[in-house]
């Protein structure tokens, strides 16, 4: 049995006779100890040990039984100690058939898809396959506890059992599923059938059939199959004195964790160990688990996590969203940013696609900064070259082949096998040895070996392969702690357990069964019950409280605040134990040095400007630290290429709307004012198209722009009506201001009738905003700032606010001169203090941090 490592004894206990553990006790006691009443049976039944084969309900008991068993019989044979799967693999392997329950997710998938097509339910196969995998894995051991020869009989009452009370139309398609599942069940072979084999059982003089929490359905029909040499014992103690508890209740979900961190440590540094950590809460344990190897504690998980979860299914998942038709630049980047093979040019073709804003893969190698750069376009085409080999539909088999060329083509392949989790990600999708042969032999056989799927199937079928295995780390030599479940501590000699998560949602004694069955056809089948489950959790509880030592760990509110109870199992104890005090708490407290964090003082004198801008210099009144990070070192946040259409994208779209159709106005002079309308709307269909804006993502936009357009040809007829005349959009202007050189793009001059230019700014904000601008005409920036570009002594100044629950209306800005002369004073004087060496502080207030780019750089959520 390969990655069962040894268990040593408790550190704490030994194997001292006149003090055994509570666990070794069930081994080793004289007379009702596992391997006493193995040695009756075997005695009674004349039987060797040789030819004596006991089945354990764990595999990770196989090593201490044998460790045990040579400890107390040091002397003569020893009997065979298998679970059920490793003696049917060691007597030659149990090798599915095409159409059997595999109990494994990636072939059982395949086979409950072609099923559901062979009964007619092709239509639902990707709603229904997942509950039918799910109700014949657990219909399969039913069906194994019958010998293969009386199996149709357990299928006849199983077909009438399956479908009880469900005799309502709108129940059709769960009693399609549930036949389905018992034939599929019924045809099935299983690796225990050989425990039925005449000529295995004449190999053998005695089979020990040992039982966990759960009655084992297969015990009735291998006590009919080998009658009087067949022996069961329950290996679990019906009672037994509880260790020393020690109860922690804690506030929340990271107290909770600490915690329970703490009280490993603690007893790993009194020598209890190697313990036992438990928990069905997976997020309290990954998190635990964090804390203690950054301890430096030697951990064995035995519970592992999903391997859809790992590094490596990252890394395949990427490469299979990129391969997508319509993958966005982003996700294709995220493929390439983890394949070694392109790690070296990556960098540049991002810089390419997000100079071109390329928000689509399929247009990203058209932009004009990926054609210039050599090193982009070639990678470009590479990795088209790769996705154009996952197109198309194929087999299973031929997809998996092209699966690999891709990864290997990539450099994945190499990395995936230097990797456990990689090599068991491959071995899962039956990409490597030795799962290779067998793979090959039920392709040629199996129902769905013919159907052809798209990228999109395959995806799927990959998705649900790796969210139905596993992964656990490779164990170390000698683990301090193991994480593992509470049923897998029976028999085990932990020296101490923590039990965490013992509220009464993850810790429930009453679980609700898995499976779609209700109670009556549970009842019918066999299956599990709730009481069945109740008595099982509740023996396992039993049975860890009486390892020596135990912290029971329990939150009392959950991650929105609400509170919690501790579970029934605990509140129980507790009222036997007369409500026992809280434990102090495990942490030990640390004296720290205050390091408090003080408010950033650049300097930027060794930073000259030689370029202003309106957006810069309002960076500088605004806060003097955001404009020595963005504006004087030049550091930009990163816009994601898949961003929606907002707010943003509307007022680019619209000024250049209006650009257009102002410029048209102005080439054809003779057009009437009832033809405004048409070219407003001819521009606007030209901006969008010339964008590229999705259809979808701009409809909002496009929704409204029906008001605002006319709300804005209302406008326009009253504005003409004064004289004004349009001059000129979107034109760059600069200005020489002392050293630096003012910069800016003006949204629209008009000239007034004397001849006056009046410079218009465009805005889509809420008009309320928009009229707080003019209010402190010293303290308006922009349109002073568009002032200050041109050389006119005498001009004019206003907002227009294009909207569409106001219309459209103009903020004309009075005193324009008088802020732009103080507007000019202002820079000159800032620019010479920061040349002088004045510190540029963080003084940001009130909105002005609040969407603050240079916010996680200064700091200021940390100061003290």
């Amino acid at each position: 049995m390969t990655g069962i490592a040894k268990i040593d004894f408790p550190v704490a206990w030994g194997t001292d006779a006149h003090d055994p553990h509570p666990a070794l006790r069930l081994w080793a006691d004289p007379q009702s100890g596992l391997l006493a009443r193995i040695r009756d049976a075997m005695h009674q039944r004349q039987a060797h040990p040789a030819r004596t084969l006991v089945l354990l309900p764990y595999a990770h008991l196989l090593p201490l039984a044998t460790r045990l068993w040579t400890q107390c019989c040091p002397d003569g044979f020893a009997p065979q100690f298998e679970t059920t799967l490793n003696w049917s693999t060691r007597m030659g392997g149990f090798a599915p058939g095409a159409t059997d329950i595999t109990f494994d997710m990636a072939l059982d998938t395949l086979t409950a898809t072609a099923l559901l097509r062979g009964a007619g339910l092709g239509a639902q196969q990707d709603t229904l396959a997942g509950l039918l995998v799910q109700s014949a894995q657990q219909l399969g051991p039913l069906a194994s506890a019958s010998p293969p020869s009386e199996r149709p009989f357990w299928a006849h009452k199983a077909r009438l059992a399956a479908t009880l009370g469900m005799e309502s139309p709108a129940l059709a398609l769960e009693v399609a599923v549930a036949r389905v599942a018992v034939e599929w069940a019924a045809q099935s072979a299983y690796a225990s059938d050989l425990l039925f084999d005449a000529s295995v059982q004449a190999d053998l003089d005695c089979l020990v059939v040992v039982q966990g929490f759960a009655a084992d359905p297969l015990h009735t029909a291998l006590q009919a199959a080998w009658g009087e040499r067949l022996a069961s014992f329950a290996l679990a103690a019906p009672d037994g004195e509880a260790g020393a508890i020690a109860w922690h209740a804690c506030h929340d979900a990271e107290d909770e964790a600490q915690r329970t961190a703490a009280c490993v440590i603690a007893h790993i540094a009194a020598g209890r160990y190697p313990m036992a950590l438990v928990s069905s809460d997976r997020a309290l344990t990954r998190r635990v688990l964090s804390m203690l190897e950054n301890a430096g504690v030697q951990i064995r998980d035995e519970t592992g996590w999903k391997l859809s979860t790992s590094h490596a299914a990252a890394r395949l998942m990427a490469l299979l969203k990129a391969a997508a038709w319509n993958a966005s630049s982003d996700v294709v980047l995220a493929w390439l940013k983890v394949a070694p093979a392109f790690a070296a040019q990556v960098g540049e073709l991002e810089r390419a696609i997000r100079k071109d804003q390329a928000r689509d893969w399929r247009a990203a190698g058209h932009g004009a900064a990926v054609q210039h750069s050599d090193t982009a376009a070639q990678l470009s085409a590479t990795a088209n070259a790769i996705r154009g080999g996952l197109q198309g539909t194929r087999t299973l088999a031929g997809w998996l082949g092209a699966l690999r060329g891709a990864l290997q083509a990539s450099g994945l392949w190499e990395v995936l096998q230097l990797d456990g989790a990689g090599m068991k990600l491959l071995g899962v999708l039956r990409l490597v040895q030795p799962a290779l042969p067998a793979w090959e032999r039920l392709v040629g056989q199996a129902l769905w070996a013919g159907r052809r799927l798209d990228l999109a199937e395959f995806t799927a079928w990959v998705n649900q392969a790796l969210e139905g295995a596993s992964f656990s780390p490779p164990y170390p030599d000698h683990e301090q702690a193991v994480i593992l479940p509470m049923s897998q501590m029976l028999a085990r000699p932990f020296a101490a357990v923590v039990l965490a998560g013992c509220d009464e949602v993850r810790l429930n004694p009453s679980p609700e069964p898995p499976g779609g069955w209700t109670a009556m056809q549970r009842t019918a089948l066999g299956l599990p019950t709730r009481d069945d489950l109740q008595a099982a959790t509740t023996a396992a509880w039993q049975q860890a409280l009486q390892t020596p030592f135990c912290d029971v760990l329990w939150r009392v509110s959950d991650d929105a605040g609400e509170p919690l109870l501790r579970s029934n199992l605990v509140q129980q104890v507790q009222l036997v134990q007369g409500n026992a005090p809280q434990a102090p708490d495990p942490r030990q407290v640390r004296a720290l040095a205050s390091t408090p964090v003080a408010p950033p003082q650049p300097v930027g004198w060794l930073l000259p400007l030689a370029h202003l801008s309106a957006s810069a210099y309002d960076d500088l009144r605004q806060c003097p630290y955001r404009f020595f990070a963005m504006r004087q070192l030049g550091l930009q946040q990163v816009d994601e290429l898949d961003a929606a259409v907002d707010k943003r994208d509307f007022g680019l779209w619209l000024h250049e709307v209006l650009k257009r159709f102002h410029e048209t106005l102005a080439d054809q002079p003779a057009v009437a004012g009832s033809q405004y309308r048409d070219l407003l709307d001819a521009a606007s269909t030209a901006t969008t198209e010339s964008m590229g804006l999705d259809d979808g993502e701009f409809l909002p936009f496009a929704a409204a722009w029906p008001t605002v357009r006319e709300g804005y040809l209302r406008w326009l007829d009253a504005h003409q009506a004064t004289g004004a005349v349009f001059a000129s959009a979107e034109i760059s202007q600069s200005q020489r201001l002392g050293d630096v050189k003012l910069m800016g793009r003006i949204d629209r001059i008009d000239h007034l009738p004397d001849g006056t230019p009046l410079v218009l700014d465009y805005k889509t904000e809420a008009s309320s905003k928009t009229a707080s601008r003019i209010k402190e005409p010293l303290e308006d920036t922009q349109i002073a700032f568009y002032a200050a570009l041109l050389p006119n002594d005498t001009l004019q100044g206003a907002y227009v606010n294009v909207g569409e629950r106001d219309g459209t209306r103009t903020y004309a800005q009075p005193e324009l001169l008088e802020a732009r002369d103080a507007l000019a004073e202002g820079i000159l004087n800032d620019i010479g203090r920061i040349a002088d060496g004045q510190t540029l502080p963080a003084l940001g207030e009130g909105s002005a941090c609040d969407f603050c780019k240079a916010r996680g750089l200064c700091r200021k959520d940390f100061w003290s």
